[in-house]
């Protein structure tokens, strides 16, 4: 499959969560690993999300001025039945263009607010979008930030290619409901993957930073 490099970008607790189980914003990790997530925004030419996680962590998919990038990242949202509530944020503010993605095959086309032009309808699978998010969107690295239900899916087609982890040892969420990268604890993987750490960093909020990649 021709697509683009994906890398994501999650923190975790002590036992493996990256949020409640009540799937509000999670926030039990430090100053410095939210700007370590712009940071990595910077790398990124798109920003992929599914809805729930769009509307959990109320999230407007940007890169602060300040940071001066060299552009805003496409801003992706994927939804298997096409329903995006336009007055979210996301809709309202300033960045790059928006792509929305249904994929069943019966959802409608998505609906957004009129008044905006660079909202762009997508009715593609999961596959099916990531080619054409390399092959005519012209993306060549995709940053995926949740949730666990599509990163898993982007496993199961072995399309992962960096992982990038604060593992927040200070905490533990608990709880069968709370998800981990790839969702539900119950939910497993159909194969194994395999990757090789490539950057450890202790940092000084008693958090631990790593990269992993695509172990070739």
């Amino acid at each position: 499959m021709e697509r683009p490099y994906i890398l994501i970008n999650f923190a975790i607790t002590a036992d493996g969560k990256i949020g409640t189980s009540q799937k509000g914003p999670s926030r039990f990790t430090s100053k410095a690993d939210l700007d370590r997530l712009l940071q990595i925004r910077l790398r990124a030419d798109a920003i992929l999300v599914g809805r729930g996680t769009l509307e959990a962590d109320e999230m407007s998919m940007t890169i602060p001025a300040e940071l001066k990038p060299k552009k805003q990242p496409l801003r992706c949202i994927i939804s298997r039945q096409g329903l995006f509530d336009g007055d979210h944020k996301v809709f309202h503010s300033e960045g790059g263009p928006i792509h929305l993605i249904a994929t069943a095959p019966e959802a409608p086309l998505p609906l957004t607010p009129p008044e905006r032009e660079d909202v762009h309808h997508h009715k593609h699978t999961l596959e099916g979008f990531l080619h054409h998010a390399k092959t005519e969107l012209e993306v060549e690295n995709l940053l995926c930030e949740g949730g666990g239900s599509l990163v898993k899916d982007l496993f199961a087609l072995d399309a992962i290619d960096e992982i990038n982890l604060t593992i927040a040892g200070h905490s533990l969420i608990g709880g069968e409901k709370a998800p981990t990268i790839t969702g539900l604890p119950r939910n497993f993987l159909p194969a194994s993957r395999e990757f090789e750490i490539s950057h450890f960093e202790p940092t000084p909020d008693n958090e631990l930073f790593a990269t992993w990649k695509r172990k070739n």
